[in-house]
């Protein structure tokens, strides 16, 4: 297996021919069992680093009679205890600023990410130097594997701050040799900005959000401008569910007219391009040689068989400064086994990470992902770009509406349009929604993450009021 040593060395110089598919062909296309009898040897190395340089680790493990030493199997490795991102948050609070997961002396950390806190306490990710440039080959390989060459200009369109998508993409294009131009996101009148910007450099990849680049077709759209005429060859994405959501896909394809690509799954474990495609279709790779990925009944917490829904239990296996041994993600995916027919011999989620447990939610008796009506409003004809997803309760019974904007070409046939939207919701949810239309632009755009679940007793009757 090409430059596979722990701790990870990479050399830096490496790069493959252009025309080369592969990055590392070996490490990429070898019998996925193979490469699972490397991945053991590894999972033992990263315990007994933890066990000798992470108190965290040694104290989770000795309350429950693990010892690293005892994981002789890949079976056996499904015993050791998930971590919960509310045990990081408790113990960072305990041993500021990293955490006692931290196995590095705090010297030793370069760089400083972590999450906002708008939903509790913020956590801080502590980067050393070494994981840094891990984390920069990673995601060259699997950009490479999208398609990605050294003569591609790189728009990194989200938000250069805390948030480790930002950084990703912009150091992983970086070590892949790619021009990179880090526009960012977020000031009022960016995009239109970003439009200009990107014909005058003739950027060929984006990278974001769907929902940003949605957006950005917008804006491109009202200064006259066709979105295809950028240029875009390639773009790929992270942050939330869309990429491998096909009516979302399709909508960012056509408006482009250029290749789709999904990623991503939680900061706590960059290199998180190691959920990652490498076709343009929906789904995602696992890279299990980066990051060692487990999809698990949500109680049990053991792996599922291939073809079963799950949620993701993540193992970094080139994290020095803050590994991650088992961490519970709360996504929902579901896998198919490896197959040597897509070249990689990973294991394959079709829908990548479709949603999350905790934002599923229950109407008579249903459970709900936003995603599932996400697929099927976008697909929609006549659909005017944005909308929203309302849960309130009449009298004992909890109520579903989606407001969704329509174009003005639809507003003569409102009543049927939305009764077509309502029926196909019914079947794919299992539940009836009242679907209430609404003018196009009614809703705020985002330059970073959508957010379009409502929980509001009293907001449907208002916005039917309103429309």
């Amino acid at each position: 297996m090409e430059q596979w040593s722990w701790p990870p060395r990479y050399d830096e110089s490496y790069q493959p021919d252009p025309a080369e598919r592969f990055w590392f062909p070996r490490r990429e296309t070898m019998p996925a069992e193979q490469r699972d009898e490397a991945i053991l040897a590894r999972i033992r190395q990263v315990m007994e680093y933890a066990w000798e340089n992470a108190p965290f680790y040694r104290r989770k493990w000795d309350e429950a009679g693990i010892h690293p030493s005892s994981i002789k199997s890949l079976a056996d490795f499904e015993k050791v205890p998930v971590v919960r991102k509310e045990e990081l948050r408790a113990d960072q609070a305990e041993n500021e600023p990293f955490g006692s997961y931290l196995a590095v002396p705090t010297s030793e950390v370069k760089h400083v990410n972590g999450t906002s806190g708008t939903t509790g306490r913020p956590t801080a990710f502590g980067i050393s130097e070494r994981d840094w440039r891990s984390v920069a080959n990673a995601h060259a390989r699997v950009m490479w594997a999208m398609g990605i060459r050294p003569d591609d200009t790189v728009l990194v369109a989200s938000p250069l701050s805390l948030y480790w998508g930002s950084w990703g993409a912009y150091i992983g294009a970086e070590r892949l040799g790619a021009r990179v131009f880090p526009f960012g996101a977020g000031t009022a009148g960016q995009t239109a900005r970003t439009v200009r910007w990107m014909r005058q450099m003739g950027v060929t990849v984006f990278y974001g959000t769907p929902s940003y680049a949605l957006h950005l077709a917008e804006v491109a759209r009202d200064d006259g401008l066709d979105p295809a005429s950028l240029g875009l060859r390639k773009l790929f994405f992270s942050g939330e569910p869309g990429a491998s959501v096909p009516s979302i896909r399709s909508r960012i394809a056509e408006a482009f007219g250029a290749q789709v690509y999904d990623s991503g799954s939680m900061a706590e474990v960059s290199p998180w391009m190691h959920l990652g495609a490498d076709s343009d279709e929906p789904g995602v790779l696992c890279w299990q040689d980066l990051v060692y990925t487990e999809v698990c009944d949500p109680t049990g917490l053991h792996r599922v068989d291939y073809g079963s829904e799950g949620t993701p239990v993540y193992t970094t296996l080139e994290r020095t400064s803050q590994p991650m041994i088992r961490l519970l993600s709360g996504d929902l995916t579901r896998w198919e086994a490896p197959s040597a027919d897509r070249g990689r011999t990973y294991p394959f989620l079709p829908r990548g990470i479709y949603g999350r447990i905790d934002d599923m939610f229950t109407v008579r008796g249903e459970n709900v992902y936003p995603s599932a009506i996400d697929d099927v409003v976008m697909a929609a004809q006549g659909y005017g770009g944005e909308h929203r997803i309302v849960i309130s309760r009449e009298s004992t019974m909890d109520s579903l509406a989606v407001q969704v904007e329509y174009e003005d070409a639809m507003a003569s046939s409102l009543e049927s349009w939305a009764a077509g939207i309502a029926d196909r919701l019914r079947t794919v949810l299992g539940v009836g929604a009242k679907v209430v239309p609404v003018r196009q632009q009614t809703f705020d755009r985002t330059e970073f993450k959508a957010r379009r679940v409502v929980d509001d007793r009293d907001l449907l009757r208002r916005l039917e009021g309103a429309s």
